[in-house]
């Protein structure tokens, strides 16, 4: 069963389903290769609302992007890394990290990062109605603009990938867009770290133009890697870009 099922009829008797959950997943690049969400259903409702796959493909640009859900010891060294190689990233985090974290909080804020919504308590929000999405996104605004001063948040990525036409609709309205990725790994699971060299590869071997990289900062082999990700990156000519200047959309 479907929970809170939402369809519009139109007079063609065609039935468009706005709640049907998508989980987010794509054909990874490979030497150099763009990734493709091109037989995924999804991909027509991603380009209506403006959420971000990739950038800019025809430039050798990558974005960096972490997801915060709670803190497990890697991210002063994660933040440490950046500031040294003055590298912007955007961090998402939940409203347990902005409430039991919030003197990392203002140094992303402090330091020129974004802090992005995350949603304050990580639902499955294409099963949550439009007025919770609203809460969700809202009191972690609320939070975030208490601890750090940050008037503006224009960048959301949905919990566990996990979304709707009528979410992302909803989110688009409230001046929100979502975020999601193009290079990513199985890095999240703190249980199954395997060593620098391993988040080192996995990342690295999907790089391309345009890339949206999602690490999530909980992982060690992550904090580990990330300098020499960095370095390797920029030799092969790459830019660090934040999100505010991904003015260029692909699908």
């Amino acid at each position: 069963m479907v929970l809170g099922l939402f369809v519009t009829v139109f007079p063609s008797n065609t039935v468009v389903a706005t709640d049907v959950p998508h989980h987010y997943g794509f054909i990874k690049s490979k030497k150099g290769a763009l990734p493709s969400i091109d037989n995924e259903a999804f991909k027509g409702i991603l380009k209506d609302n403006g959420a971000i796959f990739l950038g800019d493909t025809t430039k050798k640009e990558v974005y960096l992007t972490f997801d915060n859900g709670y803190e497990n010891g890697y991210t002063i060294k994660v933040l440490d890394i950046l500031k040294e190689k003055k590298i912007p990233a955007a961090f998402f985090v939940t409203g347990h990290y902005a409430k039991d974290q919030p003197e990392l909080l203002k140094r992303m804020a402090n330091e020129g990062h974004i802090v992005g919504n995350h949603s304050w308590g990580h639902p499955d929000m294409s099963q949550i109605s439009n007025s919770r999405v609203e809460d969700e996104l809202a009191k972690l605004k609320t939070q975030v603009l208490e601890t750090t001063g940050q008037q503006e948040m224009r960048y959301m990525r949905p919990p566990q990938g996990i979304f709707s036409k009528r979410m992302l609709e909803v989110s688009k309205e409230l001046g929100y867009t979502n975020v999601f990725w193009s290079i990513a790994y199985k890095d999240w699971d703190t249980k199954d770290q395997k060593g620098w060299k391993y988040a080192y590869d996995h990342v690295m071997n999907q790089l391309h133009p345009g890339a949206v990289i999602l690490l999530h900062s909980v992982s060690k082999d992550n904090a580990d890697a990330l300098a020499q990700i960095i370095d390797d990156t920029l030799k092969q000519g790459y830019e660090f870009k934040s999100l505010d200047q991904l003015t260029t959309k692909n699908y």
